[in-house]
């Protein structure tokens, strides 16, 4: 059964010495607000790499497979959306439309979560999810760096070489320096950039996205970074704890209750500044996410709402009070 209550979410994630999200139109520099210097990370680079985590942590798994995949044609899962469903992928008949938007559905998990545009081909219309990520914008501003590299080899065609021999014979006639080049690197000394999402359980109901389905979610944001570490991307991680806002409804009688967790006992933006994160005075230039304070005030959560918070994607959510074990935010 989908989920039955209104979520919104938060998190934190820690850059240092990296690029945590680069602009292509800007050769790939750290993105940035011109105006505030403020960096940012899209929620498509985001999502991408929920979908990277799920698609390596769940393989195999029903209903655990994922549409948007790297380096793919989304048309073919369209297709097979169709297919398993019973339809010709030229038929465009509602029914056809949507029986293959359901199964679509009940196959892919990013479609559950995030929804996706299935008309491109073989049409099996257009999902809308019940999972929307913010851009994450750092707290304070950011400096991008743009730094020069040698690297010790170069790639040529060498003249034409096709041959171990080939090559071997054209690096030999070249001097030393023609073998060595100039490259860069663009990153930022360090950044923490807040993100929040939003999770609505009416448009759950549409896709069918679960209770298994959120769990897997907030387990692949606390996971996400630690298996997506390379040279441009440095030290990313999600600074724990992930603080969760879960409607419940506050009315005596459980039919009303049951739609107030549903449709939300307080605006999004008014839970989200329950929590503050603010650099500490005597810092500068901050270089780690220690160099904040953090501080969540508990008194001040409204009646039919929830906060939790969650430091270990295989352990339990610690509702209405912070975890023992957690050093870094503390309550207001």
């Amino acid at each position: 059964m989908a989920i039955q209550n209104r979520y919104e979410f938060m998190y934190y994630v820690a850059c240092t010495n990296c690029n945590p999200n680069g602009d292509p139109d800007m050769g790939n520099t750290p993105r940035v607000d011109p105006q505030t210097m403020l960096g940012y990370i899209t929620d498509v680079a985001t999502k991408r790499r929920i979908r990277n985590y799920v698609e390596m942590a769940y393989e195999g798994e029903d209903g655990m497979n994922i549409i948007v995949q790297q380096s793919t044609n989304i048309n073919r899962h369209i297709a097979r959306a169709k297919q398993e469903a019973g339809f010709e992928d030229c038929e465009k008949s509602k029914n056809a439309v949507y029986a293959g938007r359901k199964k679509a559905c009940e196959l892919f998990y990013d479609v559950r979560t995030f929804g996706a545009v299935m008309s491109t081909g073989p049409n099996a219309g257009q999902v809308r999810g019940p999972v929307q990520i913010s851009f994450g914008k750092s707290l304070d501003p950011i400096l991008p760096l743009d730094i020069s590299i040698t690297r010790m080899a170069v790639a040529d065609n060498a003249n034409g070489a096709t041959t171990v021999e080939e090559y071997q014979e054209w690096e030999d006639k070249q001097p030393e320096d023609k073998l060595r080049t100039m490259g860069r690197k663009q990153i930022i000394p360090f950044g923490l950039y807040e993100v929040r999402g939003f999770i609505s359980a009416n448009l759950a109901g549409e896709t069918g996205f679960d209770d298994r389905d959120l769990k897997i979610l907030f387990e692949s944001i606390l996971n996400m970074y630690e298996h997506d570490h390379s040279a441009s991307k440095g030290e990313m991680a999600v600074v724990s704890p992930l603080i969760l806002f879960k409607h419940v409804g506050t009315d005596s009688d459980e039919k009303q209750r049951v739609r107030q967790a549903k449709l939300g006992c307080a605006p999004a933006h008014k839970l989200f500044e329950l929590v503050s994160v603010n650099k500490k005075k005597e810092v500068e230039y901050p270089r780690s996410y220690r160099d904040y304070t953090a501080v969540v005030h508990l008194d001040q959560v409204p009646k039919g709402v929830q906060i939790g918070f969650q430091t270990n994607p295989y352990e339990e959510i610690c509702w209405n009070q912070l975890p023992e074990k957690e050093d870094w935010f503390h309550e207001g």
